[in-house]
């Protein structure tokens, strides 16, 4: 599932934000797995479109995790959550809002929304995994 932006203004936006949002989820991931008993691999994949992914496993459970989606998910708001990918429903191009409370008036990036948002959405991923 990719985004569909709604405008020029959401791309210029995104834009912004997904670099620093990818270094806070990597970063992010990487905590949980030290404290969990997951063990992950990082994946380069070329399709449906480049990127990674986070192969994890513990015991006879495997699951993977695109890393993109998890990106999205911080980035834009109410976007799906990234462990319920497999859903064919949720398939194709999505349309986004972004989460503009992760940009400053300034139209610098938040840090500090950023981060509390990305550990929040890793922590209900790691949380869900448990579940299971």
């Amino acid at each position: 599932m990719k985004p569909a932006f709604k405008s020029a203004l959401a791309w210029d936006q995104a834009n912004v934000l997904l670099q620093p949002i990818m270094i806070r989820v990597i970063d992010n991931l990487r905590k949980q797995l030290e404290d969990s008993p997951w063990q992950g691999e990082y994946n380069e994949v070329q399709l449906p479109y480049p990127g990674y992914q986070l192969s994890l496993s513990r015991s006879d459970r495997k699951f993977t995790l695109d890393i993109w989606q998890i990106c999205y998910q911080v980035c834009f708001v109410d976007y799906p959550k990234a462990i319920d990918q497999t859903n064919p429903a949720i398939a194709g191009d999505y349309p986004v809002d972004i989460d503009t409370t992760l940009i400053e008036d300034t139209g610098a990036v938040n840090w500090q929304q950023l981060e509390t948002k990305t550990q929040r959405l890793v922590g209900e991923i790691f949380d869900t995994l448990a579940q299971g």
